[in-house]
């Protein structure tokens, strides 16, 4: 499969199955609801079309139709990281690392991270 980018319905999706896989419709549309005001078919519509795309697997169970995700998490989340950090801050993970960090964490996550810069400087040494 080319490179595959969701829209923003369709990453909810992801999210839900990545979470919880295989699932049916309803229980991806429970969880999106949770999230925002949707609409049942709408969910479906999503859900055969990502399917269509070979993003989805349609799985026949006691249960009825499940779906879970073809694609892996951690690769998905590299490859769109990696294209942001590209696209939106010219290829700079430092740019795209202090933006993050200056929006969104606390205390407890700049320890971690941290920790985390400290061992990946020793790693390089």
């Amino acid at each position: 499969m080319k490179k595959y980018q969701p829209t923003d319905a369709e990453l909810e999706i992801l999210q839900v199955l990545w979470e919880k896989q295989p699932a049916t419709v309803r229980e991806i549309f429970d969880k999106v609801a949770q999230k925002k005001e949707v609409v049942y078919t709408t969910v479906l519509k999503q859900i055969q079309r990502l399917q269509e795309k070979g993003v989805l697997e349609r799985l026949e169970t006691n249960e009825g139709h499940q779906y879970r995700c073809l694609l892996d998490q951690v690769d998905f989340q590299r490859n769109w990281l990696q294209k942001t950090v590209d696209m939106v801050f010219d290829g700079s993970v430092s740019k795209m690392a202090m933006h993050a960090i200056s929006e969104k964490a606390d205390k407890s996550e700049l320890e971690a991270l941290k920790i985390w810069i400290e061992n990946e400087l020793k790693k390089q040494q």
